[in-house]
């Protein structure tokens, strides 16, 4: 199965700050990668970095084998390439419907065309009940999955999602959980940023852990929650005594 992100030697440094050191990572075509690891270890910047809201200091990024370096979010986009935010900030005061369309608009000028194919993700997310409501009225649950079908809308290739179970009760995560596995058999690659790791264990195919913008760990779920650098840094003692 070929590769439809890789990266490698990536660095960022922010003056004498650097919040990611050669990290080396790839994503499968297919696969659901979770990124995981203390607060404060890079994640987010990896995923900006990923998405063009950074430009590396060092390495490559390459998307669908081409390397990205320098490509704006919005041209990203286009390409395939579409995220979350883990602070969600919808069109509060336009209908659900609206919110989605915009997402939609990116391949269309045509707002036939671009209501159509927001439908058609707000019945995926289990949303279209709520189609005429204004995103700011929504529970946290839902606004986090208006936030998926905003980026849903701009047909992706390969989905970033930044912690949207974040907030969310054990059955919402439970649903989200069956959300994202739906999307993966719809053909959609995913790379997750998520700090609950019953989350991570259900969902993912390959893990990898960084600390102070560093990889420590890389592999299966059940495999990484075992390794003993991971632990110490990240998981704590309820896993060293499993």
């Amino acid at each position: 199965m070929s590769n439809i992100l890789e990266i490698s030697n990536l660095t960022k440094h922010f003056g004498g700050l650097t919040a990611v050191s050669s990290l080396d990572l790839h994503i499968a075509q297919g696969e659901i990668l979770a990124l995981i690891g203390p607060n404060g270890a890079g994640k987010s910047t990896v995923f900006n970095l990923v998405a063009g809201v950074y430009a590396p200091s060092e390495g490559t990024i390459r998307f669908k084998d081409r390397e990205i370096h320098g490509q704006k979010p919005w041209d990203l986009c286009r390409m395939g390439l579409a995220r979350t935010f883990q602070i969600v900030k919808p069109f509060a005061g336009k209908t659900v419907l609206y919110n989605v369309m915009v997402g939609a608009f990116l391949h269309t000028g045509s707002t036939h065309k671009a209501r159509e194919k927001a439908e058609e993700v707000l019945a995926t997310l289990a949303l279209d009940h709520l189609r005429d409501n204004p995103a700011g009225n929504l529970t946290i649950a839902d606004r986090k999955r208006l936030e998926i079908a905003k980026a849903l809308a701009t047909n992706p290739d390969l989905l970033l999602l930044d912690e949207v179970m974040a907030g969310l009760r054990p059955t919402e995560v439970d649903d989200m959980i069956a959300i994202i596995k739906g999307l993966r058999d719809r053909g959609v690659t995913v790379f997750v940023i998520e700090h609950i790791m019953r989350a991570v264990m259900a969902l993912s195919d390959r893990v990898v852990v960084i600390q102070f913008g560093q990889k420590i760990a890389e592999g299966a779920p059940q495999d990484v929650t075992q390794d003993e650098n991971v632990i110490k840094a990240y998981l704590g003692g309820e896993y060293g005594a499993a």
